[in-house]
């Protein structure tokens, strides 16, 4: 579990990087450079190419997990100031509950949703300032990179694969990367002048960013319910808040460390197995209500699963 939340501690640095060592109003170069080498350098480690049914499970994956995501979370970074957009992809936690209800036939139980509504409530306190300004594609494009995050996050949960972890990583890195390199180009045009700041800042994205924090997130997803992993999600604005504190200088306000007190107690309830276990009868009046709550999740995720006619 530790590890699993190294790497959305590593994806916290983002904010920083991208605003401090990239050249500006490249999003999606921002996110292919990210993707695509770390990709490569994996599977030049592992040898190991994907079979059957993996060859477009990888694809699937890799445009949810990589290239879709990275692209919207750079353009959501790019045109929004950082509080905004993580708020917005604090939603994340929800959204992959409500699909592993419907998907993978989990509970949804009450204290997941409450849990997930208190990360949302805290990384809001943490980060959002009455001052920023709201732009309607960066916030569809961070509500859009949370989502696709989440199905992502949920199908990988759902295939699992026999090859080696670091195989599988760098499927999906060199996928994702596949789908963003004409796209990048077709949208952002040829290549600018790199700095050697920018190819700092892209190389850390490409090792750190990428292929050590997908590895061990994808990890986490082997061994751990998706719900759990996705709530360690809510560590990037605690860590790109804390390092605008130490690193450029931002105030850190009584409200903030509020909220990142609250984002750190929704994270380690959301950890509490032992809540979503069934309560023995008649240990209070709140058992009802549990049971009704589960009983009406149990329906939803039946009319969900059920096949559409034509």
């Amino acid at each position: 579990m530790v590890l699993t939340a190294i790497a959305p501690m590593f994806w916290g640095t983002t904010y920083l990087v991208t605003t401090e060592l990239l050249p500006p109003h490249r999003p999606l170069l921002a996110a292919l450079l990210r993707a695509l080498p770390a990709g490569l350098l994996l599977v030049a480690i592992t040898r190991v190419l994907p079979h059957g049914s993996w060859w477009w499970r990888a694809l699937v994956l890799g445009t949810l997990n990589i290239g879709a995501f990275n692209a919207l979370l750079f353009v959501g970074a790019y045109r929004l100031p950082g509080g905004v957009a993580a708020t917005v992809g604090a939603i994340q936690p929800l959204l992959v509950a409500l699909l592993s209800a419907a998907l993978l036939r989990q509970r949804l139980s009450l204290r997941t949703v409450l849990m997930a509504l208190a990360g949302i409530f805290g990384v809001g306190l943490l980060v959002l300032r009455a001052t920023a300004r709201l732009d309607t594609w960066g916030v569809l494009a961070a509500l859009g990179g949370a989502i696709v995050m989440a199905f992502g996050v949920v199908l990988s949960k759902r295939w699992t694969s026999p090859a080696p972890l670091l195989a599988t990583t760098g499927w999906q890195l060199v996928a994702g990367g596949l789908v963003l390199l004409p796209i990048t180009f077709l949208v952002e045009g040829s290549l600018p002048d790199f700095t050697v700041r920018n190819v700092a800042g892209y190389a850390y994205l490409a090792v750190f960013g990428s292929a050590v924090a997908y590895a061990l997130w994808f990890r986490g997803l082997r061994e751990l319910a998706p719900t759990e992993v996705a709530f360690m999600g809510l560590l990037s604005p605690v860590v790109a808040t804390t390092l605008g504190w130490l690193v450029l200088g931002q105030r850190l306000a009584p409200l903030q460390i509020l909220g990142g007190v609250i984002v750190l107690a929704a994270l380690l309830g959301a950890q509490l197995r032992r809540s979503d276990q069934p309560l023995p009868e008649g240990v209070g009046d709140g058992v009802g209500a549990v049971a009704e709550l589960e009983t009406t999740g149990d329906v939803v995720e039946d009319v969900l699963d059920r096949p559409l006619r034509v």
